[in-house]
């Protein structure tokens, strides 16, 4: 979902570098031990299709984002056949504001049928749905959001279900139902790449080292997609509500301080993120941890959407369901019952490549 954006398009071309040879898989967990050799699908052999509202093409996103540095100057050409290939599956998003021409239900049978069409037409054995769209803002009405819909959707195809964005997707308490009967895996939500990446590293040091942290603030310069649409207070609180998340459980009590998003648009992919940490030490002593985050959002997550897809397909093939807590190395506000630290996180991702390995079977039989 959002197969067009900045996200996807980078997950794409970078796929199709990395399989080609033209890249190193830098970034990507299951690219490194243990996880080679659990049985996950090759890179070679991924299919890629999806929904978006937007019609500018794959191979010129990839040009765009060529352009403001985010991808290797010469890789959309070196890869214009998979771009092309992957924008063919790619079908209109919606529903559109103000929408009454179908009911909920029948958006939900038009999402799910087009997964099914994709997965027949190019002979998969079947697929994940990964949720790499706009933040939406949190429902307030009970309706089920365009997130909710594509979930939904995904779990009545028969795929497994990963929400990268703070949306509210399978949160939706109308379809706890649904995900509980599905049989089908599932995880999320709000990848975490790189403001809370560090905030879950930094917060267990606190802790451990018996520092107060009296007060913890934050602030965002972003542009791009990603800081248009945060421009809207009611998505930028779903999407400050994960980062706050993080604090409260490995701090185990939330300080005083906020998050403060702020759109740039002349910053485009790239994004900057300033933390300003007061804690207390030893007999009162004031002191002040300073950090500075400064990356590209769609060249850190692009790697982490390739092991998402990786894994949860590969637990589908065993057999898992319901919520895949292991997966919360990746996300700031996990499904399921799990750790905190992304030290403790990823120990739990290091265990669930071991429960993928038993009687694993060739990295192809997916196909």
């Amino acid at each position: 979902m959002g197969a067009r954006g900045s996200v996807a398009t980078t997950a794409i071309a970078g796929c199709a570098a990395v399989a080609a040879g033209l890249h190193p898989p830098t970034g990507m967990v299951t690219e490194t031990a243990p996880f080679t050799t659990c049985g996950l699908p090759s890179l070679s052999s991924l299919v890629f299709g999806g929904h978006d509202t937007v019609d500018c093409p794959l191979p010129k996103r990839a040009e765009h984002l060529a352009d403001g540095g985010v991808l290797p100057h010469g890789l959309p050409s070196a890869v214009h056949a998979e771009l092309v290939a992957a924008d063919r599956e790619i079908r209109p998003g919606g529903p559109p504001p103000g929408d009454t021409g179908r009911t909920q239900d029948q958006w939900i049978d038009v999402f799910a049928a087009d997964i099914r069409d994709f997965v027949r037409r190019q002979d998969l054995a079947g697929a994940v749905v990964i949720n790499v769209a706009s933040t939406e803002p949190a429902p307030t009405d009970g309706s089920l959001p365009p997130s909710s819909l594509y979930a939904a959707a995904a779990l009545r195809a028969g795929c497994p279900y990963v929400n990268f964005t703070p949306s509210t997707g399978l949160h939706h308490p109308a379809l706890a139902p649904l995900a509980a009967s599905s049989g089908l895996p599932y995880a999320g939500r709000d990848g975490k790449t790189g403001q809370t990446l560090l905030r879950s590293v930094l917060g267990p040091m606190f802790l451990q080292r018996a520092l107060a942290v009296r007060a913890w603030s934050g602030t965002n310069l972003l542009g791009g997609g990603d800081g248009a649409a945060l421009a809207d207070p009611a998505a930028a609180a779903a999407k400050n509500a994960g980062k706050e998340r993080v604090l409260a459980d490995t701090l185990g009590t939330t300080p005083e301080g906020e998050v403060h998003i702020d759109d740039v648009p002349a910053l485009g992919d790239w994004k900057t993120a300033w933390d300003h940490i007061a804690f207390d030490g030893f007999l009162g002593a004031r002191m002040v941890l300073q950090t500075t985050w400064q990356g590209c959002d769609s060249s850190l997550a692009a790697p982490l959407v390739l092991d998402l897809a990786r894994l949860t397909v590969r637990a589908r093939q065993k057999g898992l369901t319901g919520p895949l807590s292991e997966l919360g190395f990746y996300f700031k506000d996990p499904v399921g019952d799990g750790p905190s630290s992304l030290a403790e996180q990823y120990t739990e991702l290091r265990h669930f490549a071991g429960r993928l390995r038993d009687d694993a079977t060739a990295p192809e039989a997916h196909r």
